[in-house]
């Protein structure tokens, strides 16, 4: 199902800024038991975002009304988009004389190979391409994917499942569609997200749980090597909740003891 502005429809404009510059800001959501899960650190970051792009808000009420009336509809598990475009303008950058905000917000099937993924853990790559520096944007969930395009296409290309990406300073960042955390010792590491990355909602819910349990977090600029010496390594988006990374560049990784007491506590505040 898809909805405009809170009508079923399928059909934009194309004059949208969405289309023509990637002007807007998206957030995809896990929907359990007919509710949204983490649904005010989505909607915090949509606003944020919003007001960084200097976009007119829409009506935050009734998309609040939208959203929880399609999550009922998922008595188990689903998925819910929210898009919002700063709608159509003329032609050129200027944004000027464009208040008309765009809501699309869509329902689909949560992704059932999560389950596994979950279970089972995964092997990722490392991406040869690199992600930019963009201080203006980074953390933000904007438009603007065409870099994760790419990326999934390499990952596609060798068959990985995903892939660590680093930025041209040669840091870690994240994987393709996840934020990525590594553990050694006592030390929970992520990467610092200030000039490349989107900062996930999930990613920001481990780091406060991560406050209740005897471990000490550090966000680092570091290298792959850093990555690659860690006991346990997990990546983490809304959709797919934790998910255990098995192996990376041909290093195993076996240990899941943060993961075990994150996984308990999960959705607890």
């Amino acid at each position: 199902m898809i909805l405009i502005n809170g009508k079923p429809d399928s059909q934009i404009a194309v004059t949208d800024r969405a289309m023509q510059y990637g002007d807007g800001c998206f957030t995809t959501m896990l929907v359990e038991s007919g509710e949204i899960r983490l649904w005010p650190f989505h909607l915090e970051r949509l606003k944020e975002t919003l007001s960084l792009l200097d976009i007119a808000p829409p009506n935050w009420d009734e998309l609040v009304a939208t959203v929880n009336d399609l999550a009922e509809n998922y008595p188990v598990k689903g998925g819910l988009k929210v898009l919002i475009s700063r709608g159509s303008g003329g032609r050129g950058y200027s944004a000027s004389g464009c208040d008309k905000t765009q809501v699309i917000v869509s329902a689909f099937p949560w992704p059932a190979h999560y389950r596994q993924w979950q279970q089972d853990g995964i092997a990722l790559g490392v991406c040869q391409q690199r992600l930019s520096h963009s201080p203006m944007l980074a953390g933000h969930k904007h438009l603007n994917r065409l870099e994760q395009v790419l990326l999934k296409r390499e990952a596609e290309q060798h068959q990985w499942l995903d892939a660590v990406v680093l930025d041209v300073a040669g840091n870690v960042v994240e994987s393709i569609a996840s934020n990525i955390f590594w553990r050694r010792g006592n030390t929970l590491y992520t990467p610092n997200l200030k000039l490349s990355g989107v900062k996930g909602v999930m990613r920001r819910h481990i780091l406060q749980l991560v406050t209740e349990l005897d471990y000490c977090l550090e966000i680092v600029n570091s290298p792959l090597d850093s990555l690659l010496c860690a006991d346990e390594v997990f990546i983490t988006n809304a959709l797919m909740a934790l998910v255990p990374v098995n192996e990376i560049n041909g290093i195993i990784f076996t240990q899941r003891t943060l993961l075990g007491e994150l996984n308990k506590r999960l959705y607890s505040c």
